[in-house]
């Protein structure tokens, strides 16, 4: 499978959108409890990308034609595990773990991908490049983070929350999975519907859980919601399968390991926040790891 420099930069886009996003959530969730920010995010993106479809006379995937109900249903899978699920298990589990640890499972989702794909996508095949490559992605991120992220915090429930992140982790790669074998629909189309679904199941789970929010003190939190509404969730959402669908999950997954260099870098720059010691060290290991997932082998000359 092709992947090309658009691909590479659609996947660079990502890693600055979703590094990008903890400042906005860290903002939001000075007026909104974390599920309910979860819930308002997708819903907007949804609310968004629906208006975008139906204004552009593209329209959401057909239930009158079979192929339009097997759409929905894969849009209905990849709601639930790249949206409604992962953000459940991350937002109740990030209560009971160390910090860190939730990184460092963000980082396992390639090494879930990597066989997930060998199996299930003909055209994403494993090798030594692609292994180690992801090896050495996975080893940049730990550097980065840090081994502290599993010490334990001696919280109440703190395996399962563990295991709620790494579970987490797994949605993202199934996700990813799904969306590479959708049948081939408009990528917009799929994209409004994968949010209207992950809508319709977060937000009674958000009411459930938090029940109605009260307004923010400000208006500040309110515009981050807005913001990771349109940013990481919709035009993110867009991005990913479009990324998905052309170069394959096991590719996109990568985004995985930029995203920690891209918050610290961020947090950095903008928020005046110290830059770690290791912080190049984790750079190189990363960069290097993506050069080496990146190698393709040549087809032999007949």
């Amino acid at each position: 499978m092709a992947i090309g420099a658009v691909n590479w930069i659609k996947l660079l886009i990502l890693g600055i959108i979703w590094g990008a996003s903890f400042m906005g959530v860290a903002v939001a969730l000075q007026g909104f409890p974390p599920l309910t920010i979860a819930a308002l995010r997708i819903g907007l993106g949804a609310f968004f990308l629906t208006a975008v479809v139906l204004v552009n006379g593209i329209g959401l995937p057909s239930f009158r034609q079979r192929e339009g109900r097997i759409i929905w249903l894969c849009a209905l899978i990849m709601g639930i595990l790249s949206n409604a699920l992962p953000f459940s298990l991350l937002s109740w589990g990030m209560t009971h773990v160390a910090s860190g640890f939730a990184g460092v499972t963000m980082a396992v989702v390639p090494l879930f991908v990597l066989p997930l794909a060998h199996l299930l996508v003909p055209d994403s095949r494993m090798n030594l490049h692609s292994t180690l490559g992801f090896a050495a992605g996975f080893v940049g991120v730990l550097v980065l983070i840090g081994f502290d992220a599993f010490v334990s915090t001696g919280a109440d429930l703190e395996t399962l929350a563990r295991l709620a992140c790494v579970g987490a982790a797994l949605c993202y790669a199934l996700g990813a999975i799904v969306t590479r074998l959708c049948p081939n629909v408009n990528m917009l189309s799929l994209s409004a519907a994968t949010l209207i679904c992950g809508t319709v199941l977060i937000f009674p789970a958000a009411l459930w859980q938090e029940g109605i929010p009260p307004l923010p003190h400000s208006v500040t939190p309110a515009l981050a919601v807005i913001a990771l509404g349109l940013f990481p969730t919709a035009l993110a959402q867009v991005t990913l399968v479009q990324v998905a669908r052309s170069a394959g999950p096991a590719f996109l997954s990568l985004v995985n390991y930029q995203v920690p260099v891209w918050s610290v870098l961020f947090g950095f720059l903008l928020l005046g926040e110290t830059l770690p010691q290791q912080f190049f060290v984790a750079l190189a290991l990363i960069l290097g790891g993506l050069i080496l997932s990146s190698h393709r082998r040549k087809p032999a000359q007949v």
